[in-house]
């Protein structure tokens, strides 16, 4: 309200010195020329003019100064209007806000009026002027400076564990074995579930391999003497390990091996189990209880988070980076919208006016009494200092033009009076 307080104090000071010059001036004109009065009739004109403007100017001093203080430091009635009435004027300047303002039925009426999704759209698409930064740029820039050092300043074991604990809750509440269930189901009725198969066949196929000599070890300790001392063990660890490789290539390219057949009714039964079988249910439900509450989870969750905290706050801060481009092209994909989908704008402008309609209804009030306290709490050199430096200088052109204009009338009477 009172924005550039210092220039505005220099330039009212500037202008009321100006209007005390021209009054001393005035003065001086006056005693000067009246001893002159009978040395040409001319001088009758200036005396009257510099009589006139200086009780002119000496009025309208007086008036300007008693809006902020007592003349001459004398408790004259009714001047330092503004100090002496200041809760007056802040109850005032509220009821007129309030009434003027921040009435539902203003605001309706204002908002109306008002396409705020078009002038949006129209500012996110504006192209910058030479030199200067694209909008778009500076509004991500700021949005992921914002970002990183939210994510700096916060407790990053804190921030962890409570996103941890979300995601528990989460899935506590989440009913796990039935989804599953579904899911695999779905997977095997659109045929989805063959690569899995794959998978399974090849992951045992490398176990089996990376585990070749405890197989061998195995077949060895349950073998009984005899086997081992003629050798017979080695040889029948070597056929046991030659028959599982060969059966699980043979599972591998055939799509009809029985034993593929074996496995998809095992999956089928399981996706029923998962669905409907209560104790499955139960078994995973405590499965993943148990995995939740597990506290290797927790520190494996840590781990994870701080990875990824990092790497947002490096994302944020580089220098065209992915997601400044991102946010930069979805902030322009709004801006077209914004600018040129009507119904878009329809929704956004009827979302907006109910938002202000709302705000003006439920704290109308609530900002009349802050504007109101505000200025009460204000002592009385604050509110006349800060009302002065806004209108000060306007005020020092009533005092100026009301020594001009009483000089005029001034001599003009005095033309009327030597013609009488």
């Amino acid at each position: 309200m009172f924005g550039g307080a210092p220039l505005s104090v220099d330039r009212a000071k500037r202008m009321r010195w100006t209007a005390t010059g021209m009054l001393v001036a005035m003065a001086a004109l006056f005693f000067t020329t009246h001893g002159l009065l009978g040395n040409h009739p001319a001088w009758g004109y200036v005396n009257a003019f510099a009589e006139a403007a200086m009780v002119g100017g000496l009025a309208d001093w007086f008036a300007v100064t008693a809006l902020f203080r007592h003349p001459l430091g004398l408790p004259i009635p009714h001047t330092a209007i503004i100090p002496e009435n200041k809760d007056r004027i802040a109850d005032t300047m509220a009821q007129f806000l309030r009434e003027n303002f921040l009435t539902p039925a203003v605001v309706a009426r204002r908002m109306s009026g008002m396409n705020v999704a078009r002038a949006v759209g129209d500012f996110l698409i504006a192209s910058p002027a030479e030199g200067e930064a694209d909008t778009r740029s500076r509004i991500t820039g700021g949005a992921a400076e914002m970002f990183a050092e939210v994510l700096e300043s916060l407790d990053p074991d804190r921030l962890g564990n409570q996103m941890r604990s979300g995601l528990a809750g989460q899935l506590q509440k989440l009913d796990v074995s039935p989804l599953a269930g579904r899911m695999l189901e779905s997977a095997m009725a659109d045929r989805q579930h063959r690569p899995l198969i794959d998978g399974i066949i090849r992951w045992t196929g490398l176990t089996l391999e990376d585990n070749e000599e405890m197989v061998k070890d195995i077949i060895h300790k349950r073998a009984n003497s005899v086997l081992r001392w003629t050798g017979l063990d080695e040889r029948i660890s070597a056929s046991v390990l030659d028959g599982l490789y060969k059966l699980l290539a043979e599972v591998l390219v055939d799509p009809d091996h029985p034993l593929r057949f074996k496995i998809e009714e095992g999956l089928e039964k399981l996706s029923q189990d998962l669905q409907h079988d209560p104790e499955t249910r139960k078994r995973v439900e405590e499965m993943k209880r148990e995995l939740i509450e597990n506290p290797a989870v927790a520190e494996w969750w840590m781990g994870v988070w701080e990875r990824i905290r990092r790497s947002l706050i490096r994302r944020a801060r580089e220098s065209d980076n992915a997601l400044g481009m991102e946010m930069r092209n979805g902030l322009a994909d709004l801006g077209k919208a914004l600018a040129q989908d009507e119904r878009l704008q329809l929704q956004i402008n009827r979302f907006a006016r109910r938002t202000a309609v709302g705000v003006a209804t439920r704290y109308g009030s609530e900002i009349v009494t802050l504007v109101s306290e505000t200025v009460k709490r204000w002592d009385a050199t604050t509110i006349t200092g800060r009302i002065e430096s806004a209108v000060g200088r306007d005020l020092q052109f009533i005092r100026i033009n009301g020594t001009l204009v009483g000089g005029l009338v001034g001599m003009t009477l005095h033309f009327i009076v030597s013609f009488m």
